[in-house]
């Protein structure tokens, strides 16, 4: 069996890592407004992080995608801070450190973009999600920041880079 790589998101990737992203958003019954679900670009992923100072990776596992995660600007917030964003794995990938690898991609490619800190937002029984964001160093916030249009995620994360 072959090992998960972690690695930049292709164009041909784009409605795999869309299929994977709402299977998921799915098997936890996320509302499907307010949240990943409902956003534009989840369909087209690559040139959605194709902007400056954006990155999303996947991970791959024999051809398959299985999971992914990226860091962008946060939507009408500070210059200094970027959103983790849409970090999804299918069923089979979790518990085998493959966050924990995915979470260091992204936050070492968001501190080369010269960010200071990272922001998440996640749902309160993402509680898996939620101790691996604290095992990372992410500390809890009273409120959102930014404006990233995920008025359904009420679990708001930041982490000094």
């Amino acid at each position: 069996m072959s090992e998960a790589i972690i690695r930049e998101i292709q164009k041909t990737d784009n409605l795999e890592i869309a299929s994977v992203i709402r299977t998921v958003l799915i098997e936890h019954n996320v509302p499907k407004v307010g949240t990943a679900y409902a956003d534009p670009q989840l369909d087209y992923m690559f040139e959605a992080y194709s902007d400056p100072k954006s990155m999303y990776f996947v991970v791959e596992k024999e051809g398959k995608i299985i999971g992914g995660a990226g860091i962008a600007p946060l939507a009408n917030g500070s210059s200094e801070v970027c959103e983790l964003q849409k970090m999804y794995f299918l069923a089979e990938t979790r518990g085998l450190g493959i966050g924990s690898k995915m979470m260091n991609s992204c936050l070492e490619k968001a501190k080369k973009f010269g960010f200071k800190q990272c922001y998440l937002e996640t749902m309160p029984y993402m509680e898996a999600a939620q101790k691996l964001y604290k095992k990372t160093g992410f500390e809890y916030l009273d409120g959102p920041m930014g404006n990233t249009g995920h008025s359904s995620c009420p679990v708001w994360m930041i982490k000094d880079l």
